[in-house]
């Protein structure tokens, strides 16, 4: 869980070098899409999205749904990127939050 700006700061600096590993188009989001981030963010903790000009959503209702579907939290959306955050279990932890 992000507790504070500090934590939010780091996981953007990490998200910042990263490619987008998923993206949202026409279908929106699907639950074959919310199965696909949901194991992006089990194996990785830290995720970059992509939403194509194909997609007529309003990209701040898919960040919504999206993060409320997979359980993650919503490090930054900018434009028509997305970065969740899902912490790790205690023994498959990746990524440690100062």
């Amino acid at each position: 869980m992000i507790r504070n700006s500090k934590q939010r700061a780091y996981l953007k600096s990490l998200a910042m070098d990263m490619t987008p590993i998923l993206q949202i188009g026409k279908d929106g989001v699907s639950p074959d899409f919310i199965n696909s981030v949901s194991q992006a963010l089990e194996a990785r903790e830290l995720i970059k999205i992509s939403v194509l000009k194909s997609c007529d959503d309003d990209v701040k209702e898919l960040v919504q749904t999206v993060s409320e579907r997979t359980h993650s939290e919503v490090v930054q959306s900018i434009g028509r990127k997305i970065v969740l955050y899902k912490e790790g279990k205690e023994d498959k932890r990746r990524i440690i939050l100062p």
